[in-house]
């Protein structure tokens, strides 16, 4: 695409709140979903479980194998008993985590911090912007099923009602420890589609790309060329790569599932010169309008939130207008909204 929006109003839309989805559909597959014809505009109103019909023998079909970490704990001040949160952004290393805390400004450098009954304690080892804080952990067993049992998964502001299963904010194929949000659009599989999708001659391939909670960072800067993106970590295996690499020399295309597995894999292609090969790093990729598309051919998405980096980067590859033309329609038609909401599929 060549046009040049650099406005942030340029990637806003009028969303009523009650069409921002609040709990997941019973049937994850029974979502609704609006294709879009990147090169014509037009649409049509289906449901996921039809994404069957759109998805052609000798294709790939990339999803985001990265699980949500329960990252939200609440805990107390051992002197007062004052209660805070702590959200869990990133493992530095070891038991050190980069954190968001509120209040922060009760918790300097030296600040002890109790969950649960005490089995597991934390200090204040650093402060940085925003409420961020680097916080070193205590305990005694395994981390990971110590957070499982203490915390919370740690859904996007918008949502307001508590979930009833945490699964639900899983996709299911998620199996490596590491995101602070689910990629969302992979919400819609179900193991049986799954197998449909295989059964039709569709290649399965799993990346990781850990999401931060950057992706709801909201951009500040009116020109959106001043924005900074968040850094996320991600790894394409040689296996996956090569399975890849195939497909695009066989004619078939790559489907991407999700945002994060578009960000990983025009990292990797932009890193390569369009080739894709096994990698791992962080990447702070910005996809918006004018950007060159090396390696995804169509993708899934959910609706994303207005003014928001997500929409830019859908936007990169449809055309603002047809974007926008798009979730009007889905407005119109009352479309659920955002996480827990209903999907795209985008194609040219």
């Amino acid at each position: 695409m060549t046009e040049n929006y650099t406005s942030l109003n340029d990637f806003d839309y009028e969303l009523p709140h009650e069409l921002i989805a609040q709990t997941p559909l019973e049937r994850r597959d029974g979502s609704r979903l609006l294709e879009l014809n990147a090169d014509t505009g037009e649409l049509h109103d289906r449901h996921f479980y039809d994404i069957i019909d759109y998805l052609n023998p000798g294709d790939a079909l990339v999803m985001n194998n990265s699980r949500v970490l329960p990252a939200r704990l609440y805990g107390v001040r051992p002197e007062t008993g004052g209660h805070v949160e702590v959200l869990l952004l990133r493992q530095e290393k070891d038991d050190v985590w980069e954190t968001l805390v509120k209040p922060a400004r009760k918790y300097p450098v030296g600040q002890k911090i109790v969950f649960g009954d005490g089995q597991l304690t934390a200090e204040v080892i650093e402060e940085l912007e925003h409420g961020g804080r680097m916080i070193k952990f205590h305990y005694d067993g395994i981390f990971l099923e110590i957070l499982e049992e203490l915390g919370e998964m740690p859904l996007p502001p918008y949502i307001k009602e508590k979930l009833a299963d945490q699964e639900r904010y899983q996709t299911v194929y998620s199996k490596v420890n590491g995101s602070a949000a689910a990629p969302t659009a992979g919400l819609h599989w179900t193991p049986e589609l799954l197998q449909k999708v295989a059964d039709k001659g569709i290649k399965l391939v799993e990346l990781t790309l850990h999401v931060g909670l950057g992706t709801f960072r909201p951009v500040e800067e009116d020109n959106i060329d001043d924005h900074k993106m968040h850094s996320e970590f991600y790894q394409l295996s040689e296996e996956a790569a090569q399975t890849l690499n195939e497909v695009r020399a066989n004619g078939g295309r790559i489907v991407a599932t999700g945002t994060t597995s578009i960000r990983t894999l025009e990292t990797i292609g932009a890193k390569f010169d369009g080739e894709l090969h096994a990698d791992s790093g962080w990447t702070d990729i910005f996809i918006k309008p004018g950007f060159e598309w090396r390696v995804v051919d169509a993708f899934i998405t959910n609706f994303h939130l207005p003014k928001s980096t997500l929409v830019m980067l859908v936007a990169a590859f449809t055309g603002r207008d047809n974007i926008l033309n798009a979730y009007k329609h889905a407005v119109a038609e009352k479309y659920r909204f955002f996480s827990f909401g209903d999907a795209m599929f985008i194609h040219h």
